[in-house]
């Protein structure tokens, strides 16, 4: 990354609130939507957290005026993701909590975020994983540019930045080739899990990180109403869901002399051979 920008830079850079992969999902039956009761910052957006991080700190770091502000919308514990990313090195927090935004698809939750960064003002880069580890839709990102009006970058595998000409540089991969793609701030960039290696925050960062604002905004701040967001302002529902049946015991055959025989008849049992 180009060293020194001429002018400071915002970088909101989004993170979410995701059932945690350590643990077993499960379907909540009344609303069709992930239990979210064990719930940690997406995995992928860590990677997003440290793309712009890394970016202010080649850029003369936060002392040259520079801002990463992470952004969640969702429900109360949404403000952990966003303290991570404090811990991790953005410099504030804004968290959207709202009870009318639950059941929001792609396309209700890339209005309420694209609402949430005009909110912030003035935003020259908003950062994001290449997905969420619950959904993997990986649209979210497009969606945002195309309701900003802002240029898009996605899936970047390496990111420069020329803060002279305030343009960004990407790498990334596209069937069997490497693109090399640049766009003019301002832009929606989307980074890969191959683009960095997240930091873990040691315990001056953790410390520093509760001295940090996270401010906490309602629909009515962003002048947003229910309607357009949550499953009221969604196009997709989920009209069914059943959880995964059980894995079922396996044939277990012990080699009494006979192991190769039996193994053949199962195989031809299952119709296998």
């Amino acid at each position: 990354m180009t060293e020194e920008t001429t002018a400071p830079l915002k970088i909101v850079v989004l993170v979410k609130h995701v059932p945690d992969v350590q643990f077993d999902r499960h379907i909540d039956s009344d609303t069709l939507r992930l239990d979210r009761s064990e719930s940690v910052l997406s995995e992928l957006d860590e990677y997003a957290v440290e793309a712009a991080v890394a970016l202010v700190e080649a850029q003369g770091g936060f002392a040259a005026g520079h801002e990463v502000i992470a952004a969640t919308m969702g429900g109360k514990s949404a403000s952990n993701s966003v303290k991570r990313a404090l811990q991790m090195g953005a410099s504030s927090g804004i968290h959207l909590n709202d009870d009318a935004l639950a059941g929001s698809d792609t396309v209700a939750t890339s209005k309420a975020l694209a609402a949430l960064i005009e909110h912030v003002g003035a935003v020259d880069l908003v950062v994001t994983g290449m997905s969420s580890t619950d959904a993997e839709t990986s649209v979210v990102p497009a969606q945002l540019a195309e309701r900003l009006n802002f240029a898009q970058l996605t899936h970047a595998l390496a990111i420069d930045f020329d803060g002279a000409s305030r343009e960004v540089t990407i790498r990334r991969d596209h069937a069997e080739r490497t693109l090399s793609l640049a766009a003019t701030l301002p832009a929606v960039l989307s980074v890969t899990d191959q683009a960095n290696e997240p930091r873990y925050p040691n315990f001056k960062a953790i410390m520093a990180a509760k001295k940090k604002s996270i401010t906490e905004v309602s629909l009515a701040d962003i002048s947003l109403s229910a309607a357009e967001v949550g499953t009221a302002g969604s196009r997709t529902s989920v009209l069914n869901a059943t959880e995964r049946p059980a894995r079922e015991a396996g044939t277990v055959i012990n080699d009494s002399g006979q192991a190769g025989i039996a193994l053949v008849d199962f195989l031809a049992e299952q119709k296998l051979i």
